[in-house]
């Protein structure tokens, strides 16, 4: 039986990542890259298909686990009726090889462990060819393009295709183990001093962590969600990918599974504001540099998410060999979504660069050359129906937060041409920006409910709508808004939090019901601090929180029934809009309030 997802913690290097069970196995890690498909495991759940466990030899162990201050060392904490030992697991800042570093600790008494690993690549397809190392210290796997090194001063031993050891460690004592990952044609990559590399890696952290600049309320999940955001982040080209994962299911037992290994486009407003207003301003602006080197190109192949190198062609297959994290299929790698016309990411970019202007960062010289391209499109296009934020596979529709971000799209033209002093048809813009806002207030208002809808001529909500104030669309305090909140408290809430979809809607596409969606109940909470009503907005925020794990990590969604957070995870959006929303709370400078003026 595979861990349950809130039960893993996150480790990574800023390249790469792995996750680490409370059972002391790591059972997810991509090589060389996040999107790369040289997994060491294949799926969360799927054992026979990658793992590396370290614990003690006997059952029923009492276990506990933190991170290291404001840092990605995880340290699991095994209490034995022989003793106590403790396995710190971490990835040093990259050199020129991936590392995992797992040190086994001996705390008091003396405890016998086991370690196992199976090492698959190809997503479970190929087994490596197994080999002992030349000095005797661990083992030399290989299998095609891959190379992966295990090293350790403890015998290892081949049983069942799986590599094994069993020794002690007593108080004060470590046994260590490195991982390394390298291409098979290269030699052996160098072995690093574990040691050595824990207080590199601590220092990296330490430094890193000591630039934040948020002082407000939970600074502690704060801290980790950014640490988070951190680990999702490609070092290399500043590109932030929305999960390390793929496939882990929306719903337990599921076929709404997929692939989150890339880049979307959408979340760039949120991520430049939350790095900025936490003091984060190299890591915004590697990723407004990403973002414009991503959508450069006609603005009519402009994508909704990329590889993180920028990566256009995300092509969907299934690995049909592989049963699915507790048995929800198919698996995905690739995401079709890629393909999809979704409008609110016009909006997105515009709105990510008019808020790096505002911060005054030092923005690329193409950047307003690729924005005023991007328009000209847009007026081509706002009015075309598209699959909307949720990427609905099932049809085209005309949805409300789309139009409502190509209103944004114009509207942060024209403020960024009038505050700026940028060139551009400004006259133009405005009578398109009016001309989206009349459209959407006739076409998207649904008078007898007294609340925004999902798509024109629809009768269902939408969480997605909870982001017009914040965008600015419409103040906080405007009835029509108010009647929107109003609607979400009545039909889209479960357990005090908020679904995505309405559950009035009956389609085989969302069968069967998923969880709440973690980031739509920060976007109320939100909309809550826009009308005033910020005691609900605490409220709200507190019970989202409330269910982060025990090392402050959330996922995709949460199912308040079997009290199990779903999806992939850690999700960066999540993530990003937790520390959105304490922001909004605790700030005289909101981002909410930044957004929409």
């Amino acid at each position: 039986m595979p861990c349950k997802i809130e039960d893993y913690g996150l480790i990574g290097d800023c390249e790469t990542a792995a996750l680490v069970g409370r059972d002391g196995s790591i059972d997810w890690l991509c090589w060389p890259t996040f999107d790369a498909d040289a997994c060491f495991a294949a799926i969360l759940g799927n054992e026979q298909h990658g793992r590396w466990k370290i614990a003690p030899a006997e059952a029923g162990s009492k276990i506990s686990r933190r991170y290291w201050g404001n840092s990605l060392i995880l340290e699991t904490r095994f209490e034995t009726k022989d003793g106590t030992v403790a396995v710190i697991d971490f990835m040093p800042p990259r050199g020129k090889a991936s590392d995992i570093v797992r040190l086994v600790r001996g705390i008091n008494g003396r405890v016998k462990l086991r370690m196992e690993l199976v090492m698959r690549f190809g997503f479970g397809t190929d087994i490596p060819w197994v080999k002992k190392n030349e000095d005797g210290t661990g083992l030399l796997a290989i299998c095609g393009q891959d190379m992966a090194v295990l090293r350790t001063p403890v015998e290892t031993r081949g049983e069942d295709m799986t590599s094994v050891a069993d020794f002690e460690v007593g108080e004060g004592e470590t046994v260590p183990f490195t991982l390394t990952y390298g291409p098979s044609h290269l030699a052996v990559p160098d072995a690093i001093d574990p040691e050595a590399a824990l207080k590199d890696t601590e220092d990296y952290w330490k430094e890193w962590a000591s630039r934040c600049t948020y002082k407000g309320d939970a600074p502690d999940l704060v801290m980790r969600s950014l640490i988070t955001l951190k680990a999702l982040t490609f070092a290399p080209t500043g590109g932030i990918v929305a999960a390390p994962t793929t496939s882990l299911p929306e719903k337990l037992g599921g076929a709404r599974n997929w692939d989150y290994r890339y880049c979307w486009v959408r979340d760039a407003t949120f991520t430049l504001l939350v790095l900025m207003n936490s003091g984060y301003t190299e890591e915004a602006l590697a990723w407004h540099s990403w973002l414009l080197r991503a959508v450069a190109g006609a603005p009519a192949h402009m994508q909704i998410m990329y590889g993180i190198m920028g990566q256009r062609r995300l092509l969907e297959w299934e690995a049909d060999w592989l049963p699915g994290y507790e048995g929800a299929r198919p698996v995905r790698v690739g995401n079709a979504a890629h393909a999809q016309l979704q409008l609110d990411v016009y909006g997105e970019l515009m709105d990510a660069f008019h808020q790096a202007r505002v911060a005054k960062l030092e923005l690329d010289e193409t950047t307003w050359e690729v924005e005023c391209k991007v328009l000209e499109h847009l007026e081509e296009i706002w009015s075309l129906p598209d699959s909307g934020i949720w990427e609905r596979r099932g049809g085209d529709q005309h949805y409300v937060l789309s139009k409502v971000m190509t209103w944004v799209a114009f509207d942060r033209a024209v403020k960024s041409a009038e505050k700026f002093g940028l060139d551009g048809p400004v006259d133009r813009w405005k009578r398109l920006r009016d001309i989206i806002h009349r459209d959407v207030c006739e076409k998207g208002f649904d008078r007898e409910q007294n609340s925004f809808v999902q798509f024109y001529g629809s009768k269902l909500l939408d969480a997605s709508i909870l982001l017009l104030p914040g965008v600015g669309f419409l103040s906080g305090d405007d009835p029509r808004v108010l009647g929107t909140l109003a609607a979400i408290e009545q039909h889209m809430m479960r357990d005090g939090f908020v679904l995505r979809h309405d559950p009035r809607e009956v389609s085989e596409e969302l069968q069967p019901v998923e969880g709440a969606f973690l980031a739509c109940s920060f976007w109320m909470a939100d909309a809550y601090v826009l009308s005033g009503q910020v005691a609900k907005a605490q409220e709200l925020f507190d019970r989202v929180v409330a269910i982060a794990n025990d090392v402050g990590l959330l996922a995709e969604e949460y199912d308040s029934g079997a009290k199990r957070q779903t999806g992939n995870f850690p999700q960066a959006l999540t993530h990003i809009a937790l520390i959105y929303t304490a922001h909004n709370l605790s700030d005289a400078k909101k981002p909410a309030v930044q957004r929409s003026e």
